[in-house]
């Protein structure tokens, strides 16, 4: 069963000062530790863009966990701030910078916060029905690009990084069926406009993830015939601490179990989980996680990763 071997990660060095920005906007320290939670966000350098993160991430891959670039079968890029105008695909450039055999398949995903749970089935889909060894999944969606840092609402939030993770045969851990959904009607919660600037309705946002997110998550548990006991972890996506807080005080049972860490990253996107699944997850002594994103579009989506048993 293909699933998760390793997930390595590669986060700017350039940050920038949230509690500063913060009093920019009249915002006291303690609403950044408490609401937002993010007191710094890392930022890209000027000039670089999504393939450059990615290319940081995958090579962190290869040097850390032993993956070979020749190896490597599939390529899926999780963004919606690809390179340039988004043509060509950031895959096909990522895949230039890897130096990447042409037998490679490359592709992007356009997808934001609940790209990683997406993610994960697509390229496992297609490494089974194609065959394919070792595939690599990359989240690299840089919203500093788009960002006015004059705008409250967006600017306190978001934080650049990527990550990369290696699926193949011989994994530590598999993950089952996800639960994926869509509302349509809310996509002018998060968009760009055609000055390529971001803007996000907060409340909107905030109060489709503090009700819908539960929502998915009871009628995974359901259909998968398991209990909040049943899981070790909570990895949702880092939309801010306030967020988290508010999803995690509807399962008080297991309310510690909900990993919140969002205070050296902010929200990174599609970046969030896998994140969290490499500082908490991999390696540890745990059997079952349940990851959940949700954001952009709307859309929400749940899964559940299980270690192998050998």
């Amino acid at each position: 069963m293909i699933g998760i071997r390793a997930i390595a990660s590669y986060i700017p060095e350039s940050r920038l000062d949230n509690i500063q920005q913060a009093e920019k906007f009249g915002e006291s320290a303690d609403f950044i530790r408490d609401k937002i939670g993010a007191t710094t966000l890392p930022t890209m350098d000027a000039g670089c863009q999504a393939s450059d993160l990615a290319a940081k991430a995958v090579e962190a891959l290869c040097s850390q966990h032993g993956l070979k670039s020749g190896a490597i079968d599939a390529l899926v890029v999780v963004t919606q701030n690809p390179d340039g105008m988004g043509l060509p695909h950031t895959a096909a450039i990522l895949h230039h910078k890897l130096g990447l055999s042409s037998r490679v398949a490359a592709f992007d995903v356009s997808l934001g916060c609940s790209g990683y749970v997406y993610g994960l089935s697509i390229l496992r889909g297609l490494m089974e029905q194609a065959g394919l060894k070792n595939g690599v999944l990359v989240t690299a969606d840089p919203y500093s690009r788009v960002i006015n840092r004059e705008d409250r609402v967006t600017s306190l939030l978001f934080g650049d990084a990527a990550t990369a993770t290696w699926l193949s045969e011989d994994a530590e851990w598999t993950f089952r069926r996800p639960l994926l959904e869509t509302d349509g009607s809310g996509h002018d919660s998060l968009y760009v406009d055609d000055r390529m600037q971001l803007h996000m309705n907060g409340r909107q946002v905030f109060n489709f993830a503090a009700v819908r997110v539960p929502q998915q998550i009871d009628r995974y548990l359901k259909d998968e015939e398991l209990n909040t006991q049943d899981i070790d972890l909570f990895c949702l996506h880092q939309g801010s601490a306030a967020i988290i807080d508010a999803i995690s005080r509807r399962y008080q049972e297991v309310r510690d179990r909900f990993v919140k860490d969002i205070r050296e990253t902010g929200n990174t996107v599609s970046s969030t989980i896998p994140l969290l699944l490499e500082k908490y997850v991999l390696g540890k002594e745990l059997n079952r996680v349940l990851i959940c994103g949700f954001g952009v579009g709307l859309s929400w989506a749940t899964n559940v990763i299980e270690k192998v048993k050998k």
